[in-house]
Parts: C-alpha cells; structure tokens; sequence
C-alpha cells in the first residue's frame, strides 16, 4: 500500500458557495458520509482540513514573500487529505466519489513518496 494526497480544487471564479445554511449542512453531510466509507475501508489516514483562503509565497532564498493564495492561479486549493490505496489507479477511483466533484472541483491524486 502507498500514500496518496488528495487536493481538493475549485475554480478560481466558482460560484460553489451554498446558498443557505441548509444547503451548507447537506454539502458537509455528503463530505462525512463519502470520508466516513473510506475510513472504515481503511482508506484514510489523515482526513486533513480546509485550507483558509489567505496564505504568503516564498519567492527566493532572502526570504521575499508575496502575499497568497497565488493570484495567478486559475484555481484555489480548497483543503486536503491523506488516503492509502495500493496504486494511483485505485486511488483515483477512490477519488471519483468525492462531493467537490458536483460542485465544478476537481480532486488532484499525488503520490507521496516515503523518505
């Protein structure tokens, strides 16, 4: 088995915000519910956490800083998370159940290699 990244991306310009507090509560249902069934597979090893929308940019080694998230980006990592899967192929068809899907995200799978 290896370890697996999920970033989580949206549109830089989503209009991916819930419309009520209703409609927040179902978004979070639909995230516990699709992490909770890979957890209990043995999938996850560390759920991770949304990522806040601010942030800095290191430029150089003299410690020159630009202030984040990437204003040239085209998209912004919303959060991530840890999975264990025994190739990309499987951790990409874990991936495919993910809610950001439904909302224009997208769901980048990077391996992570052992040191």
């Amino acid at each position: 088995m290896s370890d697996f990244l999920y970033l989580y991306r949206l549109p830089a310009n989503s209009l991916s915000a819930p419309d009520s507090p209703h409609q927040m509560q179902e978004r979070l249902k639909k995230w516990t519910a699709w992490l909770t069934e890979l957890d209990a597979k043995g999938h996850v090893k560390n759920r991770g956490n949304p990522l806040a929308s601010g942030g800095a940019v290191v430029t150089d080694k003299k410690g020159a800083v630009n202030d984040g998230p990437y204003a040239e980006s085209k998209d912004i990592i919303m959060g991530y998370t840890v999975i264990e899967a025994k190739d990309l192929a499987q951790a990409s068809k874990l991936a495919a159940g993910c809610p950001v899907l439904e909302t224009g995200g997208v769901v980048e799978v990077r391996p992570i290699h052992q040191m």
